[in-house]
This record gives structure tokens, C-alpha cells and sequence, in this order.
């Protein structure tokens, strides 16, 4: 990926524990690389294709300028989701903040926090079977357009399904979407499982019915274990009704694990169920 890098910008700012940094104010240096696609910019000479850098630095001095925090840890994390929100076409942020006057006490040449965020691209299946089954999925996707962390991007057509797992129950109707994000995984699941509880989910059976379910697929090409999360979703490859919305909105997404397309693995699935 291409990027832009913007090297010890000056700005004047009231960030500190001790209220006299507050009061007073000092100087901090901005660090940024901006990771993005400029090869369209590039050959065409048109800015638009690309991010005005003069911006980006004329907004970091604004945010400084205009917010008060203690840590330096809390200006970069803020200031970082700011830039991502503002200049989307920005796919990754480095940032580091530099405070050379900082309360030591001792010879030192600066302090610093710099850190790393950035757009993610996950896939989110979803699905109903009890009470208005359209309305729970459709309520859900619009909370989800409405967060101010996620974009998205497609939505797959809904089909019904029969339920998975054993236990009788009614049909199901069933979708997936593509989301970009600067949640991390973590933080997503929590946000879905809100809308979740919002909806009167109940987790009191296994594989049992419900109002509403919202569960990650993949996150970005990412491999992840934990005691609440699993990317690539566990059992996603033995599930036609995650599979074929899946199909639908991305065919040619790989599975970082099995190494087998959406395609792939429903026509394996399918071929399967014949035999």
C-alpha cells in the first residue's frame, strides 16, 4: 500500500495531567503515515484521487487545539478515528504524538505515544425465526448503518432456511452483510450482541430459536481465538444458510484457515447433501 507521511508538525495545545499544562499549554509534534491507494492519482495529476495532506495537517491542529485531554494516549486514539472518519479513502493511520515538555523532572528529549488503527472489512451473518422475522433483520441492519464506527457496504438477499442443529423450531430467514469498521473483533461482537439483547434475544438453548442472530464471519484475513470469539466463524463451512447470502455478496472471499473461497465451499457443501 502507498502512504503519505507527515513529519513533525508543530502545534500548540492544552493536553496534561497537572493543571498548569492545561492552563498554560505547550508544544506537541505530530508524526502521521497515511496508508492509502495513490497510483490513480498518480497517473491521472487529479487530488481528488488522493488526500490533500495540507488538509489532514490543518485538521490534526484543529483537533489539538480544540479538545482538552490528560493523556497523550487519549489524544492519539481520538485524534486517530477523527482522520479515518474525515479522509476515507485513508485505509491506515499511524500516528505518534510527541510532547518534548513534559512534566519529568529529569534530562530527557521527549516523550511520545504513536499507534496504528485502521479500516477493517468483516462479514456479519444474520438471521431470525420467531415473530416478525423481517423486521428484527431489517431494525438490525439499520442500527448497524447507524453506528458512527461502521459503513456498510452490501447486504445480501434473505432466504428461509431450516433450522440447524436439531432442534425443532420454525424456519429461519437468514442474510449476511458486509461491514467496514474500526471496531476491533471484540468490540464489534459486543456492539452486535447489544442489538441482540435489544431485540429479546434469549441464549437459552443451543442452536434454539430466536428473535435475532448476529454473528462475525470473517474479520479482514484475520485468525482469532478467544473464550467468546472465533474468526473464521467455527462451523461457517457445514452451513448452507450462512453460505449461500454469504455467495451472494462475496464468492471469491477466502477462508484464511481452509484456504477455499465462499464459492468453494458451498459447492462442496451442496455436492455433499446430494450424496
Amino acid at each position: 500500500m502507498d502512504k503519505i507521511k507527515i513529519e513533525d508538525l508543530e502545534v500548540f495545545a492544552y493536553h496534561g495531567v497537572y493543571p498548569e499544562e492545561n492552563e498554560n499549554g505547550q508544544n506537541f509534534y505530530i508524526n502521521a503515515t497515511l496508508y492509502l491507494q495513490t497510483r490513480e492519482a498518480g497517473k491521472s495529476d487529479n487530488l481528488t484521487l488522493s488526500v490533500h495532506y495540507g488538509e489532514v495537517c490543518h485538521f490534526m491542529n484543529d483537533f489539538m487545539k480544540q479538545h482538552t485531554f490528560q493523556l497523550i494516549e487519549t489524544v492519539a486514539e481520538r485524534m486517530a478515528e477523527a482522520v479515518l472518519l474525515q479522509f476515507p479513502l485513508i485505509e491506515v493511520l499511524q500516528l505518534e504524538i510527541r510532547k518534548p515538555s513534559a512534566p519529568i523532572g529529569l534530562p530527557f528529549a521527549s516523550v511520545s505515544v504513536e499507534i496504528e488503527r485502521a479500516w477493517h472489512t468483516a462479514y456479519i451473518a444474520i438471521g431470525s425465526n420467531m415473530g416478525d422475522k423481517q423486521q428484527y433483520i431489517e431494525q438490525a441492519i439499520e442500527k448497524i448503518k447507524k453506528h458512527p464506527l461502521l459503513n456498510v457496504i452490501s447486504v445480501s438477499k434473505l432466504l428461509v432456511t431450516k433450522p440447524y442443529g436439531g432442534v425443532e423450531q420454525e424456519d429461519f430467514l437468514n442474510g449476511a452483510m458486509e461491514i467496514r469498521t474500526l471496531l476491533l473483533p471484540e468490540e464489534l461482537l459486543d456492539f452486535l450482541h447489544e442489538i441482540e439483547q435489544q431485540a429479546g434475544r434469549e441464549r437459552l438453548i443451543h442452536w434454539g430459536p430466536r428473535t435475532l442472530d448476529l454473528d462475525i464471519i470473517f474479520y479482514d484475513n484475520l485468525v482469532y481465538d478467544s473464550e467468546t470469539l472465533t474468526i473464521p466463524h467455527a462451523d461457517m463451512h457445514n452451513r448452507e444458510f450462512v453460505l449461500i447470502p454469504m455467495n451472494d455478496i462475496a464468492p471469491y472471499k477466502r477462508h484464511a484457515v481452509l484456504g477455499k473461497t465462499v464459492h468453494q465451499m458451498l459447492n462442496e457443501l451442496q455436492e455433499l447433501s446430494r450424496n
